[in-house]
């Protein structure tokens, strides 16, 4: 039984130079974990908050300075000490901890990434890869791709609201089969969008 010995965490940018959140978790055997979390361009209406401190004069508002004292104060002084394989009753201790239904008052963004850099921490201890740990020793199937095939809101050049058109291959009997379906889908969308004049 390996328990958490201790966390922090720091702002970093993400790949479109957008601050966001990384968290090292460290286990008392001294077996340690990162993760970071990216930020979201357009988010719905119903989605779990990525805390932001609206400060205009750092980042436009968009920093992660508050998100990240959630982390290193409250957040490490909850989980310090926690099972860390116990994955299940960390995550409900941390959405316990935030207390609102959409995790508003610490973050989705530093909820997040410490239980996914813990979960990393906990591989590493297993001397296992992290896909391993996360799908079991025994795994030998692959999760159904989900693929996206139309895009809309802040990343698109069009007027679509919806940000993601998303499709499965629910019928494809293999990995491979699912990938082939999606990309004939894609591009017969393609065509016929370009037949009709439209992006």
């Amino acid at each position: 039984m390996v328990k958490i010995k201790d966390i922090w965490a720091r702002e970093i940018l993400d790949s479109r130079g957008n601050p966001t959140i990384e968290v090292d978790t460290l286990l008392d055997d001294n077996s340690s974990g990162r993760a970071s979390v990216p930020s979201g361009a357009s988010t719905g209406a119903h989605e779990a908050v990525e805390l932001r401190d609206y400060d205009k004069k750092r980042f436009n508002g968009k920093g992660t300075q508050i998100a990240v004292s959630n982390i290193n104060n409250e957040i490490r002084s909850r989980i310090c000490g926690m099972e860390a394989s116990a994955q299940e009753k960390l995550d409900e201790a941390l959405i316990a901890a935030d207390g609102t239904p959409n995790k508003s008052r610490l973050g989705a963004n530093a909820l997040l990434a410490v239980s996914l850099s813990t979960a990393k921490a906990v591989a590493r201890s297993l001397d296992l890869p992290f896909f391993r740990y996360l799908g079991g020793t025994k795994a030998n199937t692959l999760p159904l791709p989900m693929m996206n095939i139309l895009n809309g809101g802040q990343h698109a050049n069009n007027l679509i609201d919806i940000q993601e058109f998303m499709i499965m291959p629910l019928s494809a009997v293999s990995f491979k089969e699912a990938c082939r379906m999606g990309s004939e889908i894609y591009y017969a969308l393609k065509t016929n969008l370009n037949e009709r004049g439209l992006s």
